[in-house]
């Protein structure tokens, strides 16, 4: 199994990649990452054409059951973040 790449690695990476001190790529990873999640909250798709699309999914209330007991029980709403990858990532990692 690989080593995953945290956010510090990715600061690294980037800062590397684009000739930047870290404290300046690391502001910019973090004002990114802000603004991603801000337009999710507010229900909105990130597209980055090539990369992928980030979008909030809502999964309405359902009924379900309990596997040790077979008794019925409710399962909430909730709201995940979908990611589909685009082609140019599904071909990269291909």
């Amino acid at each position: 199994m690989t080593k995953a790449l945290n956010k510090q690695d990715l600061i690294s990476a980037v800062a590397e990649e684009a000739d930047l001190p870290k404290v300046k790529t690391a502001e910019v990873i973090e004002a990114v990452l802000a603004t991603i999640e801000r337009a999710l909250k507010e229900k909105q798709e990130v597209r980055l054409v090539g990369f992928g699309t980030f979008a909030a999914a809502t999964r309405k209330a359902a009924k379900g059951r309990n596997p040790r007991t077979g008794e019925e029980i409710d399962i909430p709403a909730s709201t995940s973040v979908r990611f589909k990858p685009g082609k140019s990532l599904k071909e990269a990692v291909a």
